[in-house]
């Protein structure tokens, strides 16, 4: 019989995933067009800076950095050595107003969905949007507390997970041969530990992860038949202890999830419970060094944007925020689904 864990499926899934993963992102580019007329103030001006764009309009740093990434990758605008935007012909032909080839009026037909409304005030407050911009839910960390919607998201990224899941346990084979635990922080139903596990038979595991996903995960686990192998320890990341012991920290999808302030107090508690020589995994999608894409990265954050305090962070950004918290980084892989993982040393 089949082990979903273990067997990988023979099509290759990124296609499909990018349907979903780059689902808002028309939605943005409209409100940049439509509600705020972006390239246009920009091309009156030549090039302008990440200041000049926040104080005319009103944009918070971290969705202005997920705006001006997309339009890099789709090649709407250009960034300079000393950090000054202007827009490319292609958005002086068809995003400026007063263009005679101008396409505002074909985004004006969709300016009014809720999805672009939230962009426009995600992009001014920084603060995420409801989940799905449905008004009768909160925004995705709110209401991961609630038990129903915690069940339908933990199993959406659950289905996902097998097989990336798989595509990440062959990347860091090699990486595991000598390691004996495995923390899997903030790992919902421990889909990824659970296939680092089947994987490495030797290799025992702890998903910690808050109420009500760490009944969901102790399930799942049960499910797996790796019971013996993967517990689960209920806590809260940011303000209760990570328990010492393992030596390998697993942070998927994690991440991206948090604004820089607390990326680095979760990469500051890993630094804590790890010893020197510990290995920490940071699995996700990754924007590239240049933030000019690739693309599928770009637009899938642009929904973690609006939805979550985050967004796809790059390696150097990474790099730097691991130094400050005591890990020496490592290399960059691409695994599977536009996914890839880098890893850091805890130095002592």
């Amino acid at each position: 019989m089949m082990n979903p864990l273990t067997t990988p499926p023979s099509t290759d899934p990124t296609p499909i995933l990018r349907y979903r993963d780059g689902l808002y992102a028309a939605d943005l580019i409209a409100a940049a067009v439509s509600h705020l007329d972006v390239f246009t103030w920009i091309d009156a001006r030549g090039r302008v800076t990440d200041d000049e764009l926040c104080d005319q309009f009103g944009f918070a740093r971290r969705p202005l950095d997920v705006l001006l990434t997309l339009c890099r990758a789709k090649a709407f605008v250009e960034t300079d050595s000393h950090g000054r935007h202007s827009i490319t012909e292609v958005a002086r032909e068809h995003l400026v107003r007063h263009s005679p080839f101008f396409l505002g009026p074909y985004f004006d037909s969709m300016k009014d969905r809720p999805v672009t409304l939230d962009y426009v005030e995600v992009l001014r407050t920084g603060r995420p949007a409801n989940w799905a911009s449905l008004d009768e839910r909160e925004d995705w960390h709110a209401s991961m507390l609630d038990e129903g919607f915690a069940a339908e998201f933990t199993a959406a990224m659950d289905c996902r997970g097998l097989a990336l899941g798989q595509a990440l346990a062959r990347g860091v084979s090699p990486l595991l041969e000598n390691r004996r635990h495995v923390l899997d922080v903030g790992g919902g139903s421990g889909i990824y530990a659970a296939t680092l596990l089947a994987a490495h038979a030797r290799v025992r595991g702890t998903v910690l992860e808050q109420p009500p996903v760490d009944a969901i995960a102790r399930r799942a686990i049960e499910g797996h038949g790796l019971a013996d192998r993967l517990d689960v320890l209920t806590a809260d990341m940011f303000s209760e202890p990570w328990p010492k012991g393992s030596d390998v920290h697993f942070l998927s999808n994690v991440l991206h999830d948090w604004d820089v302030p607390e990326v680095s107090a979760i990469l500051a508690r890993s630094a804590e419970a790890l010893e020197p020589g510990g290995l920490l995994i940071i699995h996700e999608v990754f924007v590239n060094e240049s933030k000019t894409g690739p693309v599928p990265a770009a637009e899938y954050s642009a929904l973690l944007m609006q939805v979550t305090q985050g967004k796809c962070y790059s390696p150097v950004e990474y790099s730097d925020l691991l130094r400050a918290a005591g890990f020496e980084p490592g290399r960059y892989e691409d695994t599977l689904g536009d996914r890839g993982f880098m890893t850091a040393t805890r130095v002592g």
